[in-house]
This record gives structure tokens, sequence and C-alpha cells, in this order.
């Protein structure tokens, strides 16, 4: 798979921003009709320790990665739930396997042999943002859940196009 720049994710989100009423709901669709698998998978029970406000921004973080990630490559090829299951497994181990104090610090790991850091740095970016806020949208339980997810999918991104 093709590198995912910051200036790619930076300008999908910025596309999604200026969407008018009705077209986000077309490029979730959209999103749902290529990758099905991962749809289901977004929207399952797996996801039910994470608020509504914490699950919407899950899936609206897959849909950047996604469209980010065919932006470069074009359309990509379906990814099986098996796929799914062997980047989440092998991502939660490396989570429960590191060491950092600090959550930032335990996803270090992470960065050391990616092809796709800037995805990655995306999705750090995203769970941390506010992470000295009470009221922010993304728990302090649910960063870890977020995360993992976003780089499963680009983990199972990176397989379907290798």
């Amino acid at each position: 798979m093709k590198f995912v720049s910051e200036d790619i994710i930076d300008a999908v989100i910025e596309e999604l921003g200026d969407l008018e009423d009705g077209h986000y709901e077309k490029l979730m669709e959209d999103f749902a009709e290529a990758q099905p698998v991962v749809f289901a998978w977004l929207f399952s029970e797996q996801f039910d320790l994470l608020t509504e406000d914490e699950k919407g921004y899950l899936q609206y973080l897959c849909l950047i990665a996604w469209r980010s990630v065919t932006n470069v490559n074009g359309d990509i090829p379906e990814i099986s739930e098996e796929q799914i299951g062997v980047a989440e497994e092998q991502n939660y181990e490396l989570m429960d396997a590191s060491t950092g104090s600090k959550f930032r610090d335990r996803l270090n790991v992470f960065f050391e042999n990616t092809p796709q850091e800037d995805l990655l740095a995306f999705a750090e970016d995203a769970v941390l943002e506010d992470e000295d806020d009470p009221e922010a949208l993304v728990t302090k339980e649910g960063r870890e859940m977020i995360f993992i997810a976003v780089k499963t999918l680009v983990d199972a991104c990176e397989a379907v196009s290798a």
C-alpha cells in the first residue's frame, strides 16, 4: 500500500467538514458497501464499552482513514473478518506488552515498524487531543479501544493491499 501522508488525511478531514447535510451519510453508505465486514465490525457489540459519542467518533475516524487510504491507493479489496481479527489481536498484544507509564508512551511501540506513520499519528492525536480535559469526547477508558480499532483498520488495509 502506498504511503498516506498527513496532507491527504487533512484534505479528507476538510472535505468531510465541508459536506452538506446528507452527504456524510452517503459517504458512510459508500464505506459500508465497499467494506461490509469492517462496517459490521465497527457497529458490533465489541464496542459497547464506548459511549455513544465515542462510537460515532470511532466510525468517523475510520471513515477518514479509509477515505485517505483509497484516495491514495484507489479501491482496495474487501477486508475479511479474519484479517480484522489477526490485526486486532496483534495490536492488543503489542499494547499489552508496552511498558510506558503514560498512554502516549505506550503507543511508541506501534510507531517502530509501521509503514503508515502519518495514519498512526492521526489516530494518536485523535484519542489524545483533549487528554487533560475531563469533558473530552474520548474517555480515558475509550482511548485504547479507539486507537487499536483505527490501527487495526489501517493494518487490515495494508494486508489486503499487499
